[in-house]
């Protein structure tokens, strides 16, 4: 699970950074959208909604919320209005997690537009599914817990993520 804490750290800036730390609330807020929109495919066969999933995924781990129509919509205009204190956790995990999903949302798309393999990419999808549920509803970001096992095997260099290896902060959260 992502590391926690009460205050932010410093945050990166740039076009292509990505925020660190993030809101808890605006990234289970994000996967929230992301249920509905592959629910929306998975469910009702709504194939056109693959486009801007896949765009927000690789816009997101681009640059954040920046240019992702729902990082915008979680970050500017429903996060705001929660009646609940932020909880900020490391970024660095929540773009791994983006990554993933970027991942798996290409993959579908491609699977459905240029293979024809509808069974192929509905199946990616519900994974993609499963791991955005797991964050909206229960708070468990499965990407940000790949990194931190990815990280202790040495896979992940200790840099990336200083929070995420600093025992002391885990500890005062």
């Amino acid at each position: 699970m992502a590391i926690t804490s009460t205050r932010p750290a410093a945050r990166r800036s740039g076009l292509f950074s990505f925020p660190n730390p993030v809101d808890e609330r605006a990234a289970r807020t994000v996967a929230l959208g992301v249920v509905v929109m592959a629910l929306a495919v998975l469910v009702l066969r709504q194939w056109w909604v693959l486009i801007p999933l896949a765009y927000g995924f690789v816009a997101r781990v681009a640059s954040g919320p920046r240019f992702s129509p729902l990082g915008l919509l979680a970050t500017r205009v429903v996060v705001p209005r929660l009646p609940f204190a932020p909880k900020y956790c490391a970024g660095p995990p929540k773009r791994f997690a983006q990554a993933i999903g970027a991942v798996c949302s290409l993959t579908a798309l491609v699977l459905h537009l240029a293979v024809g393999a509808d069974t192929a990419a509905l199946t990616v999808l519900g994974v993609l599914t499963v791991a955005a549920s797991l964050e909206a509803f229960v708070g468990f970001c499965l990407g940000c817990w790949m990194f931190g096992r990815l990280m202790r095997w040495g896979l992940i260099p200790d840099d990336v993520c200083e929070e995420c290896n600093d025992i002391s902060r885990r500890l005062a959260a």
